[in-house]
């Protein structure tokens, strides 16, 4: 069965750890197959997005095998800047990185404390990848890269940022009054941009309303969606799972 929108909105509900009405973990564990059913842990918040991300590739006719949602399956992928970095999801057959995906979130109360944080670590696992490719450390197609987002809509990450008096320099003014959940849309439409990352999904949702929002229309879920599927299409035409 195709990856469908209640899919989508069933694996943010699990995120929070709330029972959906369509789906629950299980039934997507069972979606992603015997070989990786048991990677998608309990507990692990990200577990429900990564086994609907895996299913994916899975009803495009990819080998269980070939798909790595859990570290024992070896998710580290080789960098320029250091060696080795941990992806959440990766796709790989013939030499080709068919995918890799981030999947990070934000949540309160102190959403100041971990913005940065988040912001260098997309960037930082991105171009130490790019660079990577280009210094021939991944001889197949070139790599693909998904960044998928959750931020806490709370209120903490409605309201505008105060930026800092003083500083040196002043900022870009497209973050004047901008709250945390605006200027994440603004850092992963740039990532999109700027090649960093070929599809990106970002939502604002939370524990007592987990019904998804969609800030920006092309990090929404149909547009992060056609890019995977896009990705498969592409590799499919070079005879991508086929192994024959």
């Amino acid at each position: 069965m195709a990856v469908t929108r209640q899919d989508f909105e069933d694996a943010i509900a699990q995120y929070w750890g709330v029972k959906s009405t369509q789906n629950d973990l299980s039934k997507i564990k069972d979606a992603v197959g015997a070989g990786t059913a048991s990677s998608v842990r309990a507990g692990k918040h990200f577990d429900s997005v990564a086994g609907l991300i895996a299913k994916f590739f899975l009803e495009a006719g990819y080998p269980k095998d070939y798909i790595r949602v859990e570290k024992k399956q070896g998710l580290e992928l080789p960098g320029y800047f250091r060696p080795q970095k941990q992806w959440d999801v990766v796709v790989s057959m013939r030499n080709t990185l068919v995918a890799a995906f981030e999947l990070k979130g934000l949540g309160g109360p102190s959403f100041g404390n971990n913005y940065n944080n988040r912001v260098e670590e997309a960037l930082g696992s991105a171009v130490d990848l790019r660079h990577a490719a280009l210094a021939k450390l991944y001889p197949g197609e070139k790599p693909w890269l998904g960044y998928f987002f959750i931020m806490e809509d709370a209120k903490g990450s409605q309201g505008p940022v105060r930026i800092a008096k003083g500083a040196a320099l002043p900022p870009e003014s497209i973050w004047d009054n901008t709250s945390y959940q605006d200027r994440f849309g603004i850092f992963c439409q740039r990532l999109i941009d700027e090649s960093l990352y070929d599809s990106v999904c970002y939502v604002t949702s939370s524990k007592n309303s987990p019904a998804p929002s969609e800030p920006v229309e092309q990090l929404d879920w149909a547009h992060f969606a056609a890019g995977v599927r896009s990705r498969i299409s592409y590799l499919g035409e070079l005879g991508y799972p086929n192994e024959g």
